[in-house]
């Protein structure tokens, strides 16, 4: 797997290949290891190799990889729609939303925690660097999971260095436990999903969602590049 280095992410020219030890999630094509949160095929519509968000019940019709990591590089590709706040966001482990949101033009000494590049809940983004809808835009994720000791607590946080269309916007941010109320594992969950979080408790294995917050955000071209020797497809126990 990575060693990790240097993040550099190349952001120049969209889509970017995947590196060779990278693990595809949905290239649009033959793969999709993207599931629903009962951990059935997902009912996100597919439309010319695009994955669009739809809504199901308010704010939670996430989809979910099958593959699950502690530490990884995350990438994904995304468009927001022309209308409407544009709301979703790359929800790593579950826990910790790195923001997608229609943050196009807004005066960057206004950012919170709520506009594109932000961890929400947690740190706003370092810089406006959202393209306006319409136009294909690109994250990447460098995620340390938070450490938890034998009892499930957080002894060491977690962090995340991220790259927005081309500019720095987290930088080693850090984190504890989550602190949303809408988050996968809390808000309108699933017996699927109960399971990941007890076992993602013990490990801090987990995987990743791409979010339903009632906007048709538009996914292509999602890897992840696993940081360590920890990553495995999921398969639920009977």
């Amino acid at each position: 797997m990575a060693a990790g280095g240097v993040f550099a992410p190349q952001q120049d020219n969209l889509p970017v290949p995947p590196p060779k030890d990278a693990i595809v999630l949905f290239d649009g094509k033959a793969t999709n290891l993207m599931l629903s949160k009962e951990g059935e095929s997902v009912d996100w519509p597919i439309e010319d190799g695009v994955l669009v968000s739809t809504r199901g019940q308010t704010r939670s019709n996430h989809i979910v990889s099958k593959l699950h990591f502690r530490d990884a590089d995350i990438h994904a590709e995304f468009m927001l729609p022309e209308k409407g706040a544009g709301n979703s966001g790359v929800y790593i482990h579950g826990n910790y939303e790195l923001q997608i949101f229609n943050s196009s033009g807004k005066d960057p000494t206004k950012l919170n925690q709520g506009d594109a590049g932000a961890i929400y809940g947690f740190a706003k983004p370092l810089a406006q660097a959202c393209r306006k809808p319409g136009e294909w835009q690109v994250v990447d994720i460098r995620y340390r999971a938070p450490r938890r000791d034998e009892n499930g607590a957080i002894v060491e946080e977690g962090s995340i260095t991220a790259y927005l269309n081309g500019v720095k916007v987290q930088d080693d941010a850090r984190f504890g436990e989550p602190r949303s109320v809408y988050h996968p594992y809390r808000y309108k969950t699933t017996p699927y999903l109960t399971a990941i979080w007890e076992r993602q408790k013990r490990t801090g294995i987990g995987p990743v969602f791409l979010q339903d917050h009632d906007a048709p955000v538009r996914f292509r071209n999602v890897w992840v590049q696993p940081l360590d020797d920890d990553a495995f497809l999921y398969e639920p126990a009977e």
